[in-house]
């Protein structure tokens, strides 16, 4: 049976991720809005909480034992908030799953940093290069990555999250199903990785599509994204054409998204078992 599948959020590292193995016999839907990075969980509620450390927060998670050093072999701005980070791993013994995290270990640094991973794990085994897409903020990971990392600089990374749901790849003679994308950001400048998802619409026509919301935009949209761009929020219009018993949907975004989009989706007939988020602190 072929099944949709709909993303509602923000993190399309996850969905560059999973190209390979999109969902085998299903199709999907994915919905995202731009913010920050973490890892999955389903069917969550959200609660408000006091603000933790990245190890307190998730203490109760899978860890892996294996703690590698890792040297930074490449630098580069995803938008004027992101930046996205290439690192050797020198452990041939490191691996992971998509939707799974790092701990970050930065020496002279006490805090240590949880980032999601955005490269695939393909990119670790062939070359043993992982990637990590970090925004800027004042936390003290993430503000030395965007304001004193430099080339050769040395971390250490330890691989964690429980993956909910999580599928293997089946290899080859799978059927592949079809994933629909609807990614939210203030202007197309913070639309992250956005000439991959449009890479990834060519290499599968019919099979991925998306469409870009902007909030924002204040200057001219290039013409290479005019076709597949619509100003204003994703709407209960945009998402119920693509309601179906065979339809899963993903949310990605921060908690007041999740919990608007969650909301509208009961609206319009989805049932909850169907619906899957990102869980954000």
């Amino acid at each position: 049976m072929a099944h949709a599948t709909v993303y509602v959020g923000f993190t399309v590292p996850q969905l560059l991720r999973s190209a390979s193995r999109i969902f085998p016999t299903h199709s999907a839907l994915v919905v995202l809005r731009h913010s920050a990075f973490c890892y999955c969980t389903v069917n969550s509620t959200i609660k408000s909480k006091r603000k933790m450390d990245h190890l307190e927060r998730t203490a109760n998670n899978f860890r892996q034992e294996v703690i590698s050093q890792a040297k930074v072999c490449g630098i580069t701005n995803e938008s004027e908030t992101v930046k996205r980070l290439r690192l050797a791993v020198a452990n041939k013994d490191f691996t992971f799953k998509a939707g799974q995290w790092v701990d970050f270990f930065i020496p002279g640094v006490p805090v240590v940093g949880g980032f999601s991973i955005c490269s695939s794990p393909g990119l670790l085994e062939r070359e043993g290069i992982l990637e990590l897409a970090v925004k800027h903020t004042v936390h003290p990971p993430a503000y030395w990555i965007h304001t004193e990392c430099t080339l050769d600089s040395e971390v250490a990374l330890r691989v964690g999250a429980d993956l909910h749901g999580y599928q293997e790849g089946k290899g080859n003679g799978y059927k592949m199903g079809t994933v629909k994308l609807y990614y939210s950001a203030k202007n197309t400048s913070e639309l992250l990785f956005k000439k991959n998802i449009l890479g990834l619409m060519n290499a599968f026509p019919g099979k991925i599509t998306c469409r870009f919301h902007v909030t924002q935009q204040r200057s001219q949209i290039c013409k290479e994204l005019q076709p597949h761009v619509t100003e204003g929020r994703i709407s209960e219009k945009d998402l119920e054409k693509h309601v179906s018993k065979d339809t899963l949907w993903y949310i990605c975004g921060p908690p007041p998204m999740i919990e608007s989009i969650s909301k509208l989706l009961s609206n319009i007939g989805v049932p909850r078992n169907c619906v899957f988020f990102e869980k954000w602190w």
